[in-house]
């Protein structure tokens, strides 16, 4: 399958088990029926993902940083390359068998040093005559040999060629006419004409229409340093191919415009309209050429496929989410604003877990789950449901979770009370790894508010990082640019939470879930749910203050 053909499935922002698990989970299902997919993540995962990935012997899905298209993803030309010591017969050959204009010259390690287009070497046959004799001079005997399809008879490490081209298949007797100084001259089969060419200085002799070179010509030859090469060629031929010698490094272009193989398409695009060139080269961070790309590529190209779990929100995916084929939706949150050109699948229910709509989804196909999966899966349904004390949780959570467990062979208590452990430790944490932990951004009546939820086994631990918790919140805020940010600490064992609140309506925390007489901080009891309560809750206060 091509790169275009493969399926993004992300989770949000700040990835929770949830979220990450709904994508790997996804993502397995999709391959089955026959679709090249990847599960994604969109930033650090948290220690009780990190745990519930190795405890059932998965892999961290990939960082996906941005959903729009790059060039590494669309169909371009294949990398045809010529090395710098090519001849420009041999460079036309390869042009004209692919039906490509231009080649990238590349070193032993495949890295780009330059290209060559097929205009470049027209000026060889109708450009200036000086040129082709400066390129001549600067070319071995050995590739002129090739180029014209002869065998190099005699070779001479202290040749004396200018590069000029003598025409002289006739009688010894005229050859006194010519001045053939260091130059390459072109000679019959007369044995009498070869010594008078060498002994006149030539630099260079190439015999035609003969299959032979006398012993003595060769001895004279290498008393003056004279290369002899046999041609495969009549005079005309010879004459006509031999300007094609040259090594074609003598002639690529050396300032390029390239493009990177992670570069964006789009950004591409913008590039190349205000060039003209028919090609341009794409290379990888080691300048090693990947392929040929030109404007009917772009054209043809097709933004990621992009599958959403567990979020339906602009403000919660990935960069780029705007340009990229959105295919399908998969969520239990409130409608977002994300829009689509034509329809999608979308599935959404009100239940605690985007987990257990996999799961059911899986079921609802009659696609069997692995015991690994159906652990995984489970451990993301306990999380984001608190163990089915979340007012989000349902009946077909439950239902689901204990299929699963069955599957897996697990006992939901013990192993609830194993993942809590884990996922409840704030002990050893900076404040801003806690407030990373698991934080989503929402826009409530227009103004950008954060909400992160910690869970914590006993929240008595909460006043020792109190003052640390409420100086870090207060930094995040002027970092982020948020009019409020909510940090709360959540007790699975004692069934409710304690709030935090920091930035210009920081006292929207207090209306919100009041504080009892003479407590700074009050515990909120049977609030547990940030998506159902926490979130409505602070929607109505803040109305009520504006």
């Amino acid at each position: 399958m091509k790169a275009s053909d493969m399926i993004y499935v992300t989770g949000h922002k700040h990835p929770d088990s949830d979220s990450v698990v709904s994508a790997i989970a996804y993502a397995q299902l999709k391959i089955r029926q026959g679709e090249q997919a990847t599960a994604c993540r969109l930033g650090e995962l948290n220690d009780e993902t990190k745990w519930l990935l190795n405890r059932f012997g998965f892999e961290e899905p990939m960082l996906f940083e941005d959903a729009r298209a790059v060039l590494a993803e669309i169909d371009m030309d294949e990398a045809l390359t010529i090395t710098p010591e090519s001849t420009m017969y041999e460079t036309l050959q390869v042009m004209d068998r692919s039906g490509k204009r231009s080649l990238g010259i590349v070193n032993e390690k495949k890295q780009l040093l330059g290209m060559v287009t097929k205009s470049d070497l027209a000026t060889i046959g109708l450009g200036d005559t000086a040129l082709s004799i400066r390129l001549l001079k600067e070319t071995p005997a050995v590739n002129i040999a090739k180029t014209i399809n002869g065998r190099l008879v005699y070779d001479d490490e202290k040749i004396h060629f200018n590069g000029k081209v003598s025409i002289i298949a006739i009688a010894e007797t005229r050859l006194k006419n010519y001045d053939l100084k260091d130059r390459l001259v072109i000679v019959g089969n007369d044995t009498d004409a070869q010594l008078a060419a060498i002994r006149k200085g030539a630099g260079l002799l190439i015999v035609v229409w003969d299959d032979h070179v006398e012993d003595e010509v060769i001895e004279e030859a290498k008393r003056n340093h004279c290369p002899i090469i046999i041609s495969g060629h009549g005079t005309m031929n010879t004459s006509r191919f031999l300007f094609f010698a040259p090594p074609v490094k003598l002639m690529m272009q050396k300032e390029l415009i390239t493009f990177n193989i992670n570069d964006l398409v789009a950004d591409t695009e913008k590039k190349m309209m205000k060039t003209r060139f028919r090609s341009y080269p794409v290379v990888d961070d080691e300048n090693h050429l990947c392929g040929y790309i030109s404007r009917y590529h772009i054209l043809n190209s097709h933004n990621k496929k992009v599958i959403l779990v567990d979020h339906n929100e602009y403000s919660q995916s990935v960069q780029g989410i705007e340009e990229a084929e959105l295919l399908e939706v998969i969520d239990h949150h409130r409608i977002g604003d994300i829009f689509t050109n034509r329809p999608i699948s979308f599935r959404n229910e009100i239940i605690g877990s985007t987990a257990t709509i996999i799961a059911s989804i899986y079921m609802e196909n009659q696609m069997s789950i692995s015991k690994e999966l159906a652990g995984l899966l489970l451990g993301a349904i306990l999380s984001d449901t608190l163990r089915f004390r979340s007012p989000t949780s349902t009946l077909k959570d439950q239902g689901v979770a204990s299929a699963l467990a069955e599957i897996a062979e697990l006992n939901i208590e013990a192993f609830a009370k194993e993942l809590f452990t884990v996922s409840s430790n704030i002990r050893g944490k900076t404040m801003r790894e806690l407030i990373s932990k698991d934080i989503k951004r929402f826009v409530i009546d227009d103004h950008p508010v954060m909400i992160a939820q910690i869970i914590a086994l006993e929240l008595d631990e909460v006043d020792e990082i109190a003052e640390a918790m409420q100086r870090e919140m207060e930094s995040y805020v002027k970092r982020h640019r948020l009019d409020l940010l909510v940090v709360a600490f959540t007790s699975i064992l004692e069934n409710g939470s304690l709030f935090f609140g920091a930035g210009a309506l920081a006292d929207t925390v207090t209306d919100a879930f009041p504080n009892r007489k003479d407590e700074k901080r009050s515990f909120q009891e049977d609030i547990l749910s940030r998506k159902n309560q926490i979130v409505p809750m602070l929607t109505r206060a803040l109305n009520n203050r504006l």
